[in-house]
């Protein structure tokens, strides 16, 4: 007959190991090691150090996750910005991704915690209802696309994993409820964006051959390795290289530093920023020169949009640096090539405008043919006809018609007049206004660069980022500050 323990016997249980006793917390440390030494010695000897090592640490981070939801979160943060297209070296009839199981415990822990009635209640907020009439048009597209398009495992997996980014809006809104965790939330994008930000920068600074050494070993994630790794403006390995840390793309990494620097940005002159100043000074350094080494122009208006409603809505020295800084980057040698690059774009002199001028052009002749629900997420009813545009808005009406198009800017539409109407009833010197004004601003950058950009509705993590920031900023809103915090 197995053993049943009761509440009152794991309470005990529970009372006794977390006894301040000296001589219990030995023998339970004891305890532990000796039913852990076997599994250790069992995994190194089947398996080689590192992966018996990744193996351990995958274990503890998995029971972390599942005792912890902030755990859960943190990963999943970790995985966006430093291992975003990292997948497991084997297959289970598909080749599941670190944000995979990120997602699956995430949401294991939470669903759990409704079952069980840790959490009583399920909220939504009024901004929440476009986001799940949003949500509801996607999969109505996804299922209306099959009739013309057979879905591939990898299209099936793809798609729910947007569906789960999408819906990590609502995670966000039901579990960021605290001063506390909004703050550490915070904390853990600036350090993951500022590590991210310098992995790029040394990629970027080394010998190309010795960026791909330390790229290669990604491979066994299925990254891609060698030399083709490495990005060039225009492709052309005769022109300055373009940063991509682990995300691959340059401007993957742009979109990703848009959301960072703007929820940076706003805690460097608060009286209690989320770190210590010098970190959130010394970050938003790192992330500005690796947004600067990217080469991605999107990105940098986005950031000088997000930069720019921070400055002229509360902190006005921004803009001054601002001012100051636009000289030195269009005077300094280092920065020619930049400016050249930009203004290329800009007369559409360069191949890849070109090629994004094409894009529009056929986007356009889709979306007359197909105006009202698109054409799906899986594949397009005509051979002439293709969806591959360099815009998120033009990709949604490819995609979901004008309908969800629609359904999408209303979405935003409630999310900023929410963020603006709570703006402006905020005391000025309330603790939570950086974080309203900072989430705010990074997601207004993400949406002017997403008119040059498609990466938050093609890439699963940017996805899964923008969404998490959109509900942190709800959520933000709706924290009681603590009446005994110092004011920003």
């Amino acid at each position: 007959m197995p053993l049943l323990l009761d509440e009152r016997a794991l309470a005990q249980l529970r009372t006794w190991v977390l006894s301040s006793s000296p001589k219990r917390l030995i023998w339970v440390i004891v305890g532990i090691g000796l039913a852990v030494a076997p599994i250790v010695g069992a995994l190194l000897s089947f398996l080689t150090p590192i992966w018996g090592t990744a193996v351990l640490i995958a274990v503890t981070v998995g029971v972390l996750v599942l005792c912890d939801i902030r755990w859960g979160l943190y990963v999943l943060l970790s995985i966006i910005f430093l291992l975003p297209f990292a997948s497991l070296p084997f297959k289970i009839g598909f080749t599941p991704t670190f944000l995979d199981l990120a997602y699956a415990g995430l949401y294991v822990v939470w669903g759990m915690r409704l079952i069980t009635r840790r959490q009583n209640d399920l909220v939504l907020t009024w901004v929440g209802v476009p986001v799940l009439a949003f949500i509801i048009l996607a999969v109505f597209s996804f299922v209306f696309g099959l009739k013309h398009a057979h879905p591939t495992p990898n299209n099936l997996r793809t798609f729910a994993e947007v569906l789960m980014g999408l819906a990590l809006f609502f995670f966000a809104v039901n579990n960021v409820r605290r001063e506390a965790l909004l703050r550490q939330v915070t904390a853990a994008i600036v350090l993951l964006a500022a590590a991210e930000s310098a992995v790029g920068i040394l990629f970027y600074v080394l010998p190309t051959a010795w960026t791909v050494r330390l790229l290669n070993p990604l491979g066994r994630l299925q990254y891609p390795v060698g030399y083709g790794a490495l990005r060039y403006i225009a492709d052309d390995p005769n022109r300055p290289m373009r940063a991509i840390g682990t995300n691959v793309d340059p401007n993957i990494l742009g979109a990703l530093l848009i959301i960072a620097i703007g929820i940076t940005a706003a805690q460097v002159f608060v009286r209690r920023p989320v770190l210590p100043r010098w970190m959130v000074v010394g970050g938003l350094g790192l992330m500005g020169l690796c947004l600067f080494l990217t080469y991605s122009r999107g990105s940098m208006i986005g950031v000088v949009v997000a930069l720019g409603v921070i400055a002229l809505l509360k902190y006005r020295r921004l803009l001054l640096i601002l001012l100051l800084l636009t000289p030195l980057l269009l005077l300094l040698p280092q920065t020619q090539a930049y400016i050249s690059h930009f203004v290329q774009g800009i007369y559409i002199q360069d191949r890849s405008t070109l090629m994004r001028m094409g894009e529009y052009q056929d986007t356009l002749r889709l979306i007359l043919r197909y105006p009202w629900f698109g054409v799906g997420f899986v594949g397009t009813p005509d051979i002439d006809l293709y969806v591959g545009v360099a815009s998120v808005y033009l990709k949604l009406a490819a995609q979901m018609g004008i309908v969800g198009l629609v359904a999408f800017l209303g979405a935003m539409g409630a999310f900023l007049l929410h963020m603006a109407w709570t703006w402006r009833k905020l005391p000025a010197d309330s603790p939570l206004s950086p974080f309203v004004l900072g989430y705010g601003a990074a997601v207004i950058g993400s949406l002017v660069a997403a008119v040059l950009d498609h990466t938050l509705l093609t890439y699963p993590h940017a996805v899964a980022l923008f969404w998490l920031v959109v509900g942190v900023g709800v959520a933000a809103t709706c924290v009681p500050a603590s009446p005994t915090a110092p004011r920003s």
